[in-house]
C-alpha cells in the first residue's frame, strides 16, 4: 500500500502503521481496506503474522501490503514490524490492532499531531457494536485511566521515529508490552489524545462479557504495576481464557 505524493510529504513525515496478528485473518481482512481508505493514507503497513499463515500473507499480497512472519508474542512482533517500518524510512510509527477501526481522518490526525510538535499520541477508546449506557461508562472510565495513567495499544499509539529512538521503546514482554514506550512519551510532556474514536471490535469482549473482562483486565494491570512477570500475567491470562472457554 504505498501513496507517491500528498501534502504532508514535504515535510519528511512518512507513516507506517505495523499490525500484530495472531490467526486475525477475518479482522485484518476488514481493517485493511479502511487503511487504504483513510485520508492522506499511510505509506506503510506491515503486517507482522505471529502464526507464519501463508493464509495472512496472501491477505497481505492481495492488499498490497508487507507481511512479515515473527516469532508469537505482542511485544516481539511489535519490535520486529517497528525495525522494519525504521529500515523502510518511516519518520512516524503507529501501532494499530487487528480487531480496531480507525476513524477516516485518523492518519491526517496522526500526521498533523506530529507535525505539530508531538511526540507521539494516542484515540480515544470505543467500543464496537449497539451502544449501551454500560458501554458509555467504560469508555468514560478508559478516558479517566489515559489521562491519569496508562494507555494500552488497542488505542492506536502512534510516535515519531526520533522520539521512539530516544525511548527504550516497545519492550519484547507477552503482555503491556507499550509500557515502557508511554512511560518515556509521557515524560516528554508532548504525548497527546487525538479527540477521535479508535473503535475496538467488542468480539472478545462479548464473547467474556464487559464486567468480567474489565475486571480481570484491572487485575491484571495491578499485578503487572505490583511487580509481577508479564510472562506469568501472560500463562495466568491463558489459563483463564481456556477455564471459560471450557465453561
Amino acid at each position: 500500500m504505498v501513496v507517491d505524493t500528498h501534502p504532508l510529504d514535504s515535510r519528511g513525515r512518512r507513516l507506517a502503521v505495523v499490525i500484530p496478528t495472531l490467526n486475525d485473518d477475518a479482522a485484518l481482512a476488514r481493517l485493511l481496506p479502511i487503511l487504504a481508505h483513510l485520508e492522506l493514507p499511510p505509506e506503510h503497513v506491515i503486517v507482522v503474522d505471529g502464526a507464519s499463515s501463508e493464509a495472512t500473507a496472501a491477505l497481505c499480497s492481495r492488499a498490497g501490503c508487507s507481511h512479515l512472519p515473527c516469532r508469537p508474542g505482542r511485544g516481539l512482533q511489535l519490535r520486529a514490524g517497528i525495525d522494519a517500518a525504521r529500515a523502510a524510512g518511516a519518520e512516524i510509527l503507529w501501532m494499530v490492532h487487528a480487531d480496531c477501526e480507525p476513524h477516516p481522518l485518523a492518519a491526517r490526525a496522526v500526521r498533523e499531531t506530529i507535525a505539530a510538535g508531538a511526540s507521539g499520541g494516542y484515540f480515544n477508546f470505543r467500543f464496537g457494536g449497539e451502544r449501551s449506557a454500560f458501554k458509555r461508562v467504560l469508555e468514560i472510565c478508559i478516558a479517566w485511566r489515559c489521562r491519569l495513567s496508562m494507555v494500552y495499544g488497542d488505542q492506536g499509539i502512534f510516535v515519531s521515529r526520533r522520539a521512539y529512538d530516544a525511548t527504550p521503546g516497545m519492550g519484547p514482554a507477552p503482555l503491556f508490552e507499550e509500557v515502557p514506550l508511554v512511560r518515556a512519551l509521557r515524560r516528554t510532556r508532548r504525548f497527546v489524545s487525538v479527540p477521535l474514536p479508535m473503535v475496538v471490535s467488542e468480539r472478545r469482549w462479548r464473547r467474556e462479557g464487559l464486567l468480567l473482562r474489565t475486571a480481570r483486565n484491572r487485575a491484571l494491570a495491578l499485578a503487572f504495576a505490583a511487580g509481577v512477570d508479564a510472562g506469568t500475567l501472560e500463562r495466568w491470562y491463558r489459563a483463564s481464557r481456556a477455564r471459560q472457554s471450557r465453561s
